[in-house]
């Protein structure tokens, strides 16, 4: 694969891309769907739990990367099982990446609609937001990682400000007993944390673009380190605040949050439109990343320039978007784009290395 000089991408770069993607609608509806599934608040020793679940999944995927390290997993997936099975997989994984942009544009619609722009039309945010994501991709990946790394300090800021300014109703007891029914409902929940890391195999498409793809297991660490540490933070405020009930039985927990408390006196009173504001962002983020990805892969499958693709897909990532009924079936379809996640960025990247050694290993003995 020939690389552009504009498309290749530093390791900080890179983390910052990671970070940006994982940093998607599970921030602000993680407590939720978390405490649903464990039922105590040991929700955040379910979450390390899970991220050690993604990092190991991520260092299988830098292994991977590490045979071919000049090609991306749409190229090396059709070297290693052939040119069809490799490119139907390839293809999957473009689908995949399409339901993700389009999961994150719906997320977008939904929360600028209840929120902040009431009875605006879908497709008038919905086109505002495709155009400026498409201007921003065609300028390479550099121009997108350079967007993320002045996104990411003002997301960490505004949010780490926003949350601990709800101290004042957090309670502690309801972070208690630990470990109170046992491990049982932590073990329960790996799954559903597991899934908020969803987003880690972009890692699959960046390392050839890295200009040292060696350092990329420091990259996938930071890249899930600095999520977790948003998740495990937002948990506890949410269960501290607002209690294990209080955490399942609302749509947007993280929001309800933030509309819990005001302080007086202050230019905002009321802070969940600035976490909004940040949050929007980061969605903004995750799409960006995940229409790229989709892009490349398909320009790699049928050998074109990217540009037209990138075109191509603007129409079918709206209709994506539109596919959920309500915020319910809206839910649905991001539990089903994660569980998707699971066997394309844990099975896949496995199975596709444990084969890639078995060849290499009969090439060496041929040789012999």
């Amino acid at each position: 694969m020939m690389i552009k000089a504009g498309d290749r991408i530093t390791t900080s770069e890179t983390a910052v891309i990671i970070t940006n993607f994982l940093l998607g609608t599970g921030i602000l509806t993680l407590p939720r769907t978390s405490v649903d599934a464990v039922g105590t608040p040991d929700v955040w020793i379910t979450l390390v739990l899970g991220g050690l679940v993604a990092l190991l999944a991520a260092i299988i995927m830098v292994k991977l990367n590490h045979q071919y390290p000049d090609k991306t997993f749409y190229e090396y997936s059709q070297d290693i099982i052939g040119k069809w099975i490799g490119g139907l997989i390839s293809l999957v994984f473009v689908c995949y990446l399409l339901a993700h942009s389009g999961l994150q544009v719906r997320s977008t619609l939904e929360i600028i609609r209840f929120f902040l722009l009431e009875g605006t039309p879908r497709w008038a945010i919905a086109m505002i937001f495709l155009w400026v994501g498409l201007y921003l991709i065609v300028g390479g990946l550099s121009s997108i990682a350079r967007l993320f790394q002045i996104v990411l300090p003002i997301t960490f800021i505004l949010f780490l400000l926003v949350v601990f300014m709800g101290i004042g109703i957090f309670d502690v007891d309801n972070l208690r007993p630990v470990l109170g029914k046992g491990i049982g409902p932590v073990l329960k929940g790996i799954k559903v944390t597991a899934l908020s890391f969803s987003g880690i195999e972009i890692i699959l498409i960046l390392m050839p673009f890295m200009y040292q793809p060696r350092k990329a297991i420091h990259t996938v660490v930071i890249g899930i380190a600095i999520p977790l540490l948003f998740y495990m933070i937002t948990v506890v405020m949410v269960i501290g605040a607002l209690s294990i009930d209080g955490g399942v039985s609302r749509t947007w927990p993280t929001i309800d949050l933030m509309r819990s408390f005001e302080i007086p006196g202050l230019i905002f009173e009321r802070f969940e439109s600035l976490l909004l504001v940040i949050w929007i962002m980061q969605l903004f983020c995750t799409f960006v990343i995940s229409f790229y990805g989709a892009a490349l892969g398909l320009a790699q499958l049928f050998k074109t320039n990217i540009r037209p693709m990138l075109f191509a897909l603007l129409p079918v990532i709206y209709l994506m978007a539109m596919i959920p009924k309500n915020i319910n079936n809206m839910f649905a379809f991001g539990d089903f784009i994660g569980n998707s996640g699971v066997y394309l960025g844990g099975m896949t990247p496995l199975v596709l290395l444990v084969i890639s050694k078995i060849k290499r290993m009969k090439q060496g003995t041929d040789r012999g």
